[in-house]
């Protein structure tokens, strides 16, 4: 039977989502309903698919015994996870990438949350505070800022081990650092912008040792001079993992800020901005008293709204 799907399309930098409201987790959506609706040519196109859903309405399909999807569904226990840490985080952002695999977090895609909720009269975010929202990373703080909306991304982590990353089109292969910002990335530097043009991300990238659950490979050159007036600038490019090559990643230019400021030493600078092909992100460290966060900043577009009919 077919269902008709209220959505609206978004994106942060130009990375771009199918957004819909399911409050009460009445609608669950499959993998394959996902790569549809993602597909460039045939669907919507995006990046990856948000659904808000009350925290503790949250639910996902129940698998049967190969592992795939059945029109049945549980209670995920991800939305009691974020009430408990943060009653107020009453939506939940259910992110799905474009192959239809579930995401841990997707920083671009939180502002858009935001936005999109805000927008449909769900939720408020009063001036000078936040809005809490659940994730399968933890609950975020969104505020508004300049640009756009800031993002509290909580604590990181960077991994111990070095893993080496082979890119088509990059001649020799680069050592990367491993950070995890709620999911995991692995970080290279390219010797300049002519190398990091030729990068073909079209393909994903081979890393060794390779994550069990994959990663998401971000390629950095830093600008000329690196720091001007005391931020921080690089350009990136990433490969999404679930997604491919995308216009923007926001936990991916987190995790190329940091990989930078480690690289850079003492003394390196606590703002960045990463120029990514869809735009210009902002990323501030600050401490705090469990420890470093680090925050996202941008812009945040809803582009237009519509209905789909989805089998």
């Amino acid at each position: 039977m077919a269902i008709a799907l209220h959505f609206t399309k978004g994106h942060g930098t130009g990375n771009d989502f199918v957004l819909f409201a399911d409050p009460d987790g009445d609608i669950v959506l499959t993998p394959e309903q996902v790569r549809a609706l993602c597909d460039r040519h045939f669907g919507i196109g995006a990046d990856g698919v948000i659904r808000a859903v009350r925290s503790t309405r949250l639910n996902r399909p129940v698998l049967d015994a190969r592992g795939r999807a059945t029109d049945r569904t549980e209670l995920d226990p991800a939305g009691a996870a974020a009430l408990s840490e943060e009653p107020g985080a009453e939506w939940f952002m259910d992110y799905t990438n474009a192959d239809g695999s579930v995401g841990e977090m997707c920083g671009n895609g939180t502002r858009v949350f935001a936005k999109y909720l805000v927008a449909m009269g769900l939720a408020e975010i009063p001036d000078g505070g936040t809005l809490p929202i659940g994730t399968r990373a933890g609950v975020k703080d969104i505020a508004r800022s300049s640009n756009g909306f800031q993002t509290d991304m909580g604590k990181w982590k960077l991994e111990p081990h070095e893993t080496l990353v082979r890119v088509r089109g990059v001649s020799v292969a680069r050592p990367g650092v491993s950070i995890n910002v709620g999911n995991p990335h692995v970080v290279a530097a390219l010797a300049d912008m002519d190398e990091l043009d030729a990068a073909d991300l079209s393909v994903i990238p081979i890393l060794d040792p390779s994550p069990s659950d994959g990663a998401n490979v971000e390629l950095v050159v830093p600008h000329d001079p690196l720091v001007s007036d005391g931020v921080g600038r690089i350009r990136m490019r990433v490969h999404e993992r679930g997604s491919g090559e995308t216009l923007s990643c926001g936990t991916g230019v987190v995790a190329a800020a940091l990989a930078t400021r480690y690289w850079a030493g003492d003394g390196a600078p606590h703002n960045w901005r990463v120029d990514v092909p869809g735009g210009t992100l902002a990323v501030r460290m600050f401490p705090t008293e469990d420890g470093e966060h680090v925050a996202l900043s941008g812009p945040a577009e809803l582009v237009y709204t519509g209905t789909v009919e989805l089998e």
